[in-house]
């Protein structure tokens, strides 16, 4: 996941890094280190989410007393099948059992979680056995339930009620005869929360380049328990600087293990290939930080010998400060989500004549008779089926750009459900037949703009800050081709940058993307204005495609992931503290 409890990537000076100064030219390459640390094995954080369950109204299977409980958790894999995860204690004679055994789950934001609760009667004969040595098929079956893990987590107080059922399908239905209820409690564990707040700076690093100073950052990995060495955390890039002072970062206790885990930090200068030099490392746990930001002293960066058994590592002059250390409660997207925040998707789809016919069966557009998806159709899926839990009232903003409606001029933001007068359809599923309806109502035309469909989302944002209300958008574009009005979208999204928005863009097709690439400040200069005002933050991530038709959605995932990171940067650069 990208992490729910701090953030991790971005536009951020650290992971939950503090305030944004879009004027400070030190910034623009920062998010091009995300590339380097996602090649060495860098992944998004999680949350630890602890489950508790009770029941009521439970069936009794006794005859001469009531039932002896006990739940079964499993997880429901794609494929249908379902994986146990965990079981709770037998509560003796009850009907509304309150179960002490305790689920942790890692909740991944990115993926959906499916999850069966299944509870059972243990028979008298088996209460002295480990219940995980019970053979569920001897025990009598009290009914079962089932959700998302986003689900639960999105309830008001993270309390999730459902219906126990029989469980049996019927031509797809679950035959209606309720056998109680089952309660869910999620718990965001308080060591997900925990996080060192902690400010670097280094002295007398080396020059690395021919003509200026170094232009230096820093990246903090912690060793696995297989000894691979593991990125977590980077600072901003400073240029052209010697003695850099970097902005705070926020350290997840958890992700780390413990303040005596080992952590290795590295200074490298900032090169716009991706080719990052090394300008020293140490090897200092959280403990041994906190000595030095004490003793107010530093420690001596070295270089890694050379290999041989008779080598021995160079200590350099270059060495590394603690500025500040403290440890605090980070606020976390769960907690945002406690708090009322909604995630509101919306979708834009590329209806340019480069897509080709839709009725031909080589047309990125073209309906499959078979149910297939296309790629537009898996993307919106693949997306649509994360987010929509995060949203209410599933009312769904999507427009259509790059076509001529019947009569019309070419338009590069209409309507998808054909409306003159709203833009929202209803669920994943609104979309799509809106999406297959304007297919037959339009032409493809051209030219591939993306200024329009940018501009109206942030109307909509807009509107929402100023109304106060606690959401979150998430605009989905989906394009075939490279986009035309690439200044004049830079102009659009260095503006949006300032409300609660962040733009996925989803590349079908096999057309050059690189232009794409330059909206993704994860992979060069933050975007920068005609007026030259800079983003205030990083809100777009672009991934092509290529695959999609085959089932890869994985990339996607990698998308999403980023989302709860770009949401907390809001949050914490317009100083947004829910209340709990």
């Amino acid at each position: 996941m990208g992490n729910c409890c701090s953030d991790v990537a971005g536009g951020q000076s650290a992971v939950g890094g503090t305030g944004i100064n879009q004027n400070d030219p030190a910034y623009s390459p920062n998010e091009a280190v995300d590339a380097f640390l996602k090649s060495r094995g860098y992944q998004g954080l999680y949350s630890q989410i602890e489950l508790s369950l009770s029941a009521t109204s439970l069936r009794d299977r006794d005859m001469l007393s009531k039932s002896d409980p006990m739940a079964v958790l499993y997880s429901k894999e794609k494929d249908g099948s379902l994986k146990e995860l965990s079981r709770t204690e037998v509560v003796l004679n009850s009907l509304n059992p309150k179960w002490i055994t305790k689920y942790t789950i890692a909740y991944y934001f990115e993926t959906v979680q499916n999850l069966v609760f299944r509870v059972y009667d243990v028979d008298t004969q088996f209460h002295n056995q480990d219940v995980k040595m019970l053979k569920l098929e001897e025990q009598d079956f009290l009914g079962e339930a089932s959700c998302t893990l986003a689900q639960i987590v999105t309830k008001s107080g993270r309390s999730l009620t459902l219906d126990l059922v029989c469980g049996e399908q019927s031509s797809g239905q679950t035959h209606a005869r309720k056998l109680g209820k089952l309660t869910v409690l999620a718990e965001e564990s308080v060591s997900s929360k925990t996080t060192i707040e902690l400010r670097l700076r280094c002295s007398e690093l080396e020059s690395k380049d021919l003509f200026s100073k170094s232009d230096p950052f820093l990246v903090v990995s912690k060793a696995t328990e297989s000894g691979i060495v593991v990125p977590i955390c980077k600072t901003e890039v400073i240029k052209n600087d010697h003695s850099p002072i970097w902005k705070s970062m926020f350290l997840n206790i958890q992700q780390i293990g413990s303040k005596d885990s080992p952590l290795t930090i590295e200074c490298y200068d900032f090169n716009s290939n991706g080719k990052h030099s090394l300008l020293g490392k140490i090897h200092k746990s959280l403990s041994d930080l906190e000595k030095l930001h004490s003793a107010g002293i530093g420690a001596n960066l070295f270089i890694p010998a050379a290999l041989g058994p008779n080598q021995q590592n160079k200590v350099l002059k270059s060495q590394l400060f603690v500025e500040s250390y403290s440890e605090k409660i980070q606020y976390t997207f769960l907690d945002y989500l406690a708090w009322g925040y909604e995630l509101n998707f919306m979708v834009a789809i590329d209806f340019t004549a480069s897509n080709g016919n839709p009725r031909l069966p080589d047309s990125l557009h073209y309906i499959d008779p078979s149910g297939r998806p296309n790629a537009y159709q898996r993307a919106i899926l693949d997306v649509g089926e994360v987010l929509q839990y995060y949203d209410t009232d599933k009312r769904f903003p999507a427009w259509g750009f790059g076509a001529r409606p019947i009569d019309g001029p070419v338009s590069h933001c209409f309507n998808l459900n054909g409306s003159n007068s709203y833009c929202e359809v209803e669920g994943i599923q609104g979309i799509m037949m809106a999406y297959m309806s304007a297919l037959h109502n339009v032409s493809l035309a051209g030219p591939t703009l993306f200024g329009p469909v940018i501009t109206s989302a942030a109307h909509i944002a807009s509107q929402s800050m100023t109304n106060n209300e606690r959401k979150y958008f998430v605009l989905l574009i989906i394009t075939d081709g490279v986009i035309t009005d690439l200044q004049e979208t830079m102009d659009a999204l260095v503006q949006a940058a300032d409300l609660p928005l962040s733009i996925l863009i989803v590349g079908v097709g096999g057309a050059d993307f690189k232009e794409m690439e330059i909206l993704d400040a994860d992979k060069g200069e933050r975007l920068e204005s005609t007026t030259g005002r800079v983003a205030v933050r990083d809100i777009v991530q672009f991934v092509p495609l290529r695959d999609v038709q085959n089932g890869d959605v994985s990339v996607v995932q990698s998308l999403l992931a980023e989302l709860p990171s770009q949401f907390l940067e809001f949050m914490r650069f317009r100083k947004i503290q829910p209340t709990l």
